[in-house]
């Protein structure tokens, strides 16, 4: 019967272990996560569990030394030298949450252009309508245009977080008088 199960890589190797366990062809599930690091020159995408990663598999089939013998593994976590099996439910429930860390800690909205619509999320402009205009270098930071009653736009830096992509194209953003608390 196929399950999910842990299997343990040497420190730093979860990506070789990773490599070994597809070349034999065992489905796996090696979560990562992008990260911002101070050195420029470090590793941009970690392991979600360092030394960990999962694979299914059968194990009254394959047994338990193809994965004690591979490269840099370590061994399937075992309790009392038996494999733990890992439910179905736990890995989908996994593979959903490291989908929203990425969200945030990837690149947020990498499809947003200059002058796509956009709505302010959170913070004391939440829920005007503003029209997106350019990345800023540093820490997930844009410039976003804001148009005032005198219809000139004027510009506000923002974190990527407190902004939301419009549906659809909007062609009057809402003026800064004219904003309606709730919208």
């Amino acid at each position: 019967m196929e399950n999910w199960y842990a299997l343990r890589s040497k420190t730093n190797k979860e990506d070789v272990v990773w490599h070994h366990a597809q070349a034999r062809g065992f489905e796996t599930f090696y979560p990562r996560i992008r990260v911002r690091p101070v050195n420029p020159r470090a590793r941009k995408v970690k392991p979600y569990f360092p030394g960990y990663l999962f694979v299914y598999a059968d194990l009254v089939e394959v047994g338990t030394s193809v994965f004690d013998r591979m490269p840099d593994a370590t061994g399937l976590v075992s309790f009392g030298g038996v494999p733990a099996a890992i439910d179905d439910v736990l890995i989908a429930t996994l593979r959903r949450r490291v989908e929203t860390l990425a969200d945030g800690y990837g690149e947020m909205y990498p499809q947003l252009k200059t002058g796509d619509p956009v709505t302010i999320e959170s913070g004391p402009l939440a829920g005007y309508k503003a029209i997106f205009d350019m990345r800023l270098p540093g820490r997930d930071r844009v410039r976003v245009l804001l148009q005032m009653l005198s219809s000139r736009s004027v510009p506000v830096e923002l974190g990527i977080a407190q902004i939301k992509p419009q549906g659809n194209r909007w062609t009057e953003p809402r003026a800064l008088g004219q904003h309606t608390p709730g919208i």
